[in-house]
């Protein structure tokens, strides 16, 4: 079965952990033990029902506030289809939690309360999920009981998204919409007899025929190299591999290779995994690859086919989230890891400060604060070889290091 990745999305008390509990309440994915834990815990806090988003709040803190702060990975999974949810928080100052949660997903899952409609964070989610090119994108109409299960604020919610969406998907991009109480299951796992004006298909039934995108290995082939094999031994005297994990695309047995940095080329006469020979390999499998002549490898140079160049150069421009409390300032000198790569850079320009709700943007920008979204122009120590993050995610996303602390300080997506 495939898996599906999923990253919830929305503002505070829209009830994204009470719908992941529900969905694993309603496919038996929770142990006998661990349901009468929280029946207890929720008899404990004085409720009348049995508090499922308990499930996914394991903090002490997320308990007592009632909220979610860290990001939570829920597995669980169908006849159909596995499934892997980020329960993502929903408050502004957790928005860097948001980026993280849901850079490897396939289905942004953004919850609206029914009685609040669209908000800021509604939009700053859905704009963060266009920039990270998720392709699917649910929208979950939450808390209908508490409106009356009335179809016309379904359909005004609907249409307000809309109105802002239309302005920032990306070309593919297939948003839905769904009404939904997470609380008493509604709309969920079977379609709910107090909305039949709604008439497709429930949330899960969604999920398991939502189409995964494009498998990496329809993307340029690139292969970070992360180690060099020479075991000096009488049995491998004359061996010598490259180790590393195919980042996107396939590479084939006799291929026409480029080294990078270095631009020499040569062929791939051997890929070995785990031991035994194989013909190709594709995206995310651990190989070693045997090359036909000596070239100069060593770790952080990626071997490329000759007929799928990367940009290579000194200069990135990206548009990057900022995630720590100290602003990043022209001038700034951090680390930057690309892959398997790290280079020292300075930032040479920002611009375009974007605001979320009105999509304007600020040309002249002093500094980035903490979970704001602008243009930033690098300058690296050395030549990276990178793809636009549009084109290859794999190859076209990088974090910012802090020298000093060591903490990631941002993460970046090349134009």
């Amino acid at each position: 079965m495939d898996v599906l990745k999923i990253a919830t999305a929305g503002s505070v008390d829209d009830g994204k952990s009470t719908l992941i509990g529900r969905l694993l309440f309603e496919t038996n994915s929770i142990t006998t033990d661990k349901l009468e834990a929280i029946m207890a815990s929720s008899k404990k806090k004085g409720l009348d029902y049995v508090d499922l988003s308990l499930l996914t709040d394991g903090l002490i803190a997320e308990r007592e506030q009632g909220i979610t702060i860290d990001v939570a990975h829920i597995y669980f999974s169908t006849p159909k289809r596995k499934f892997i949810i980020a329960d993502t928080p929903g408050h502004f100052e957790y928005t860097r939690n948001m980026v993280t949660g849901a850079s490897n997903a396939n289905v942004s899952m953004i919850l609206v309360d029914a009685r609040n409609g669209v908000v800021e964070q509604t939009f700053r989610h859905f704009y963060i999920s266009c920039l990270l090119r998720i392709p699917n994108v649910v929208v979950c109409v939450n808390k209908m009981d508490l409106v009356g299960y009335a179809e016309t604020t379904f359909e005004e919610i609907k249409a307000e998204f809309l109105a802002f969406a239309e302005k920032v998907r990306f070309p593919g991009q297939e948003i839905s919409f769904i009404p939904v109480s997470s609380l008493y299951g509604e709309n969920l796992v079977k379609t709910s007899e107090h909305m039949p004006w709604y008439t497709a298909a429930p949330l899960l039934t969604l999920l398991e025929n939502v189409p995964l995108e494009q498998h990496l290995s329809e993307e340029a082939g690139r292969f970070p190299v992360q180690y060099v094999v020479r075991p000096k031994s009488e049995e491998f005297h004359d061996y010598r591999a490259y180790a590393g994990k195919v980042a996107s695309g396939l590479l084939r047995k006799g291929e026409r290779i480029m080294v990078l940095p270095s631009g020499q080329e040569t062929t791939i006469a051997r890929i070995e995994k785990f031991g035994r020979e194989i013909e190709a390999a594709q995206a995310k499998e651990s190989i070693s690859l045997l090359l036909q002549d000596d070239v100069d490898i060593s770790r952080g140079d990626m071997i490329v086919p000759i007929s799928q160049l990367p940009q290579q150069g000194r200069q990135l421009d990206a548009t990057i989230c900022w995630m720590d409390k100290k602003p990043l300032r022209v001038g700034g000198t951090y680390l930057l890891q690309h892959g398997v790569n790290t280079a020292k850079a300075k930032v040479s320009a920002l611009s375009n400060l974007v605001d979320v709700v009105t999509l304007g943007t600020d040309t002249e920008v002093a500094e980035l604060k903490l979970n704001e979204i602008a243009d930033v122009q690098l300058r690296t120590a050395k030549e990276l070889f990178y793809d636009s993050f549009a084109e290859n995610k794999a190859n076209g996303a990088f974090i910012v290091i802090d020298e000093q602390t060591n903490s990631t300080v941002g993460v970046g997506l090349i134009k």
